[in-house]
Parts: C-alpha cells; structure tokens; sequence
C-alpha cells in the first residue's frame, strides 16, 4: 500500500520537471483528470492530450502547495499553479482533489478546481 502523501509527491515532481510520461505513469490506465468545469479527460492518453500544450509551452512549472489534507485514499490540495512562459511568471490559484488505488498506487481520478476567468486573464491562450 502506497501513501497518498507518496503518490501527490511522485506527480508534483513529474509535473514540474515537465516530464509528461512521468505524470501519466502516475494515473492508473483509466485515470481521469477534469479541469471542472470542462469535461474529464479519461485515459492516460486524454491526460496527455490536455496536458502536453501547457506543459511542452512553458520554461518552467512549480506547483505550490498552500494547504493540503490527507485521507486514506484521497487528497484536498490548496495550490498556486505558475507556469513560466516565454520569461513570464503566470500564477493561478486552484484547488484539487485527488483519488487513489493506494494499492496500485496511481491516482485514479483528479478533479481540478480553478477559476477560468482568472486564468483566461492572466495566461495567453494556450
């Protein structure tokens, strides 16, 4: 059995390293990532399709943590999300939950709670 505490590092590392494999070997094989309110992206290859443009666009990506809570097989993560491209910091406040297959450990669902307005003001389109 795999802490969820583990399984949050393990992704917030290959998030930051942009490493987009990585992340996808952290999702089960059908894995789900949803940026609410738009629709989820079932399946490591729909997260890598949603993933790769921000991702393979930006210099830099640090996902801070400001809060978190832990349950047995689920995670409440506070995060300010930066994203560095071409030299300019852009951040935006979210919040995530996380499910898991402790077992497996792998993240079998992730619901990303974030407030498009802000997002769409601060980041050019990606």
């Amino acid at each position: 059995m795999t802490k969820p505490e583990v399984i949050v590092r393990r992704w917030l590392d290959a998030i930051e390293a942009r490493d987009i494999d990585a992340v996808l070997e952290t999702f089960s094989p059908e894995g789900r990532w949803q940026n609410v309110p738009s629709p989820p992206a079932v399946g490591r290859e729909s997260i890598r399709a949603m993933l790769a443009p921000i991702m393979q666009r930006s210099e830099r990506v640090v996902w801070d943590i400001v809060t978190e809570s832990y349950s047995d097989e689920r995670a409440w993560l506070e995060r300010v999300d930066r994203f560095t491209i071409a030299g300019i910091e852009y951040a935006v406040r979210c919040n995530g939950v996380l499910e898991f297959d402790t077992e497996a450990g792998l993240i079998t669902e992730l619901r990303d709670y974030v407030d498009l307005a802000e997002w769409r003001a601060r980041l050019p389109p990606v």
